[in-house]
């Protein structure tokens, strides 16, 4: 191991991260420990690939990769949820009113 290995990058730089087993687990667990959950799925963008916000009935919500928007519609059935487009229908207004709570350190 060289002197300065350990600063070293574990990916190139400008190389987009897929989707994992613990991204999946990580929504799937989530979900699981909370009630009225729907799914957002976001496009891939220049800097991330797809990724689905899930949030739950009183606007916590949480964002991870997923394997295009077809794997974010397999994972919503496979977890009974609804699952909407966020670039058509944006996002609710529950999830905003949670994270200005969050900010506002009343979470």
């Amino acid at each position: 191991m060289g002197l300065f290995d350990r600063f070293r990058r574990k990916q190139r730089p400008g190389v987009l991260r897929a989707a994992s087993s613990i991204d999946t687990g990580h929504l799937e667990r989530w979900a699981a420990e909370r009630r009225g959950v729907e799914a957002y799925v976001e496009p891939k963008t220049t800097v991330t690939e797809t990724t689905v916000v899930f949030v739950a009935h009183d606007g916590e919500w949480t964002r991870r990769r997923v394997d295009g928007a077809e794997g974010a519609r397999r994972l919503a059935r496979k977890l009974g949820i609804p699952i909407y487009d966020a670039g058509i229908v944006g996002y609710p207004k529950r999830m905003r009113e949670y994270s200005r709570r969050k900010a506002a350190g009343e979470v």
